[in-house]
């Protein structure tokens, strides 16, 4: 059994520059967990691949394509391949989310 502890896995430098850390890596799917503190945003982008978040803390602001609304704690959102998305942090508490890309992408994901 492998165990991945998120306090032990380091930050992932990426565009975004907020605190990403690669939990899952394999060749079928990529999961990252995702903190933005209050004020932090993702840069809008699009992914390759379908991608869903989950929401573990916080209340994020999602924009999928032209869709933009506050999403609920526990809340799992989808985001079709091929479509700008992003995540925003509006609030004045952190935003915990857990990024699932399947399949892993080959290409590289566009930054708007």
């Amino acid at each position: 059994m492998k165990i991945t502890k998120l306090n032990e896995t380091p930050i992932k430098e990426t565009p975004h520059q907020v605190d990403v850390r690669m939990l899952y890596n394999k060749e079928t799917a990529q999961a990252a967990h995702i903190k933005l503190k209050p004020g932090e945003s993702l840069k809008p982008h699009i992914t390759p691949v379908d991608v869903f978040f989950f929401v573990l803390e916080g209340q994020p602001e999602v924009l999928i394509g032209k869709e933009k609304q506050v999403v609920e704690e526990n809340s799992l959102v989808e985001s079709p391949k091929d479509i700008v998305h992003c995540i925003y942090n509006n609030s004045s508490n952190n935003v915990r989310v857990l990024v699932v890309k399947a399949p892993k992408p080959i290409t590289q994901t566009k930054i708007l």
